[in-house]
């Protein structure tokens, strides 16, 4: 009910799937002891709480791409994304080619995509990694509140990802256009806004927030 009410406030909700699906809390402990990955690791992304119909699902291996899809349309997804950064990221990935199974109407399109394909430079690890929790946040805010200059390799990354979630959601119809609603979001402030929403309408601590734009605002 509280995730319910905060997607129809704000339009975002966050599901810890442990909390959704309480027989996977049993198998935390497990999957930490093996170390390895296992069929959990599928599971887990593919049980979404709430029957979404457009999904944008991220693997840790390019061979899962076409077999999640097919899934997700089993699953009477209508539309979905399945990608894999093959610089070995589980999302689309500004280092080099993704791999993306792509469900719409009905079928599943498997195509391999390069930074140059987004109209953007093709970036190195080290230019988007955050060493640590209180770089990563660093990073957000920045990105969010239009920090770096808008070929950054960071806001790159974000753009060309949340223009993926964007086509799914059905707001636009290729990339190109996702990725122009993306960057209109970040530079007119909506970005940044629907985050400070998110966290007073989920009950979480603003005055964390309020550093970062002391800091770095």
């Amino acid at each position: 009910e509280e995730v319910q009410n905060t997607i129809e406030q704000v339009g975002v909700g966050f599901m810890f799937a442990p909390a959704f699906h309480p027989a996977m809390k049993y198998a935390i402990q497990p999957r930490r002891e093996i170390g390895i990955r296992t069929v959990f690791n599928i599971l887990g992304p593919m049980t979404n709480p709430a029957s979404a119909n457009a999904q944008l699902l991220g693997v840790y291996d390019s061979k899962l791409t076409e077999p999640m899809a097919y899934v997700l349309k089993r699953l009477e997804c209508e539309e979905a994304m399945v990608v894999h950064g093959l610089e070995g990221v589980d999302e689309i990935s500004t280092l080099g080619k993704t791999a993306i199974a792509w469900l719409k109407e009905g079928e599943v399109a498997a195509v391999e995509i390069a930074p140059k394909d987004f109209g953007v430079n093709q970036s190195r690890i080290e230019d988007i990694r955050g060493t640590t929790p209180e770089k990563s946040a660093e990073i957000l805010f920045k990105i969010l509140n239009g920090g770096y200059h808008v070929d950054d390799p960071k806001t790159e990354i974000v753009l060309v990802n949340s223009a993926a979630g964007i086509i799914v959601g059905g707001k636009a119809d290729d990339f190109s256009y996702g990725m122009t609603v993306a960057r209109k979001s970040i530079e007119s402030g909506a970005a940044y806004k629907k985050l400070k929403a998110l966290i007073k309408a989920s009950g979480g601590d603003l005055s964390k927030l309020e550093e970062l734009e002391s800091k770095y605002g």
